[in-house]
């Protein structure tokens, strides 16, 4: 147990359905019980707007791994499975960045994938990442809701996310969307 309050929560969820994938975060940045932001911006576009990438974790951190990832995007262009693996072994070996704590997901036209500090770079068998503290939540209630087919991408992420803020304490309901066409 620390002796002074952390940075905690965030929900970042993609989905993919046949003609979109979109990655929406909540807004809220808490240190320990206090909300200190509700309307940050936890989802980006990268690498001219074909890639977009959404963070759970300290801040500042994910602003360092965001950098990292455009670098290697632009060393591997069109190629996002390579960029992701290039930078989580970076993310891995490297001294300073080892110490980052976040988790990245990141997506583009053709593959979505979860990123840690662990070396892992994770693609969802059903289109569905989640990660955050509301991000199992969120998860659960993609999960569910894509089955049945006539809800956009863009209809089950919110849907998603609305589920997760009334449950997790440390989302809200002031998210962030970008989505792109398949």
């Amino acid at each position: 147990m620390t002796d002074h309050p952390t940075w905690h929560g965030t929900t970042i969820l993609s989905v993919r359905t046949e003609t979109h994938v979109v990655v929406i975060g909540d807004g809220q940045v808490s240190l320990g019980p206090t909300i200190i932001k509700s309307a940050a911006r936890k989802v980006r576009r990268l690498a001219n707007n074909n890639v977009i990438a959404g963070f759970a974790g300290a801040t500042a951190d994910a602003f360092a791994l965001f950098e990292r990832l455009e670098g290697k995007l632009e060393q591997y262009p069109s190629q996002l499975a390579r960029a992701c693996v290039e930078m989580a072994k970076d993310w891995r070996t490297d001294r300073y960045l080892r110490r980052l704590e976040a988790m990245l997901i990141v997506v583009d036209k053709s593959a979505s994938f979860i990123l840690t500090g662990t070396g892992d770079v994770l693609e969802p068998e059903d289109g569905i990442a989640a990660i955050g503290s509301g991000g199992m939540y969120a998860l659960a209630a993609a999960r569910a809701l894509k089955p049945e087919g006539h809800l956009l991408a863009e209809d089950i992420a919110r849907k998603s996310m609305d589920i997760a803020s009334d449950i997790c304490v440390y989302t809200n309901k002031n998210y962030t969307m970008e989505s792109i066409t398949l």
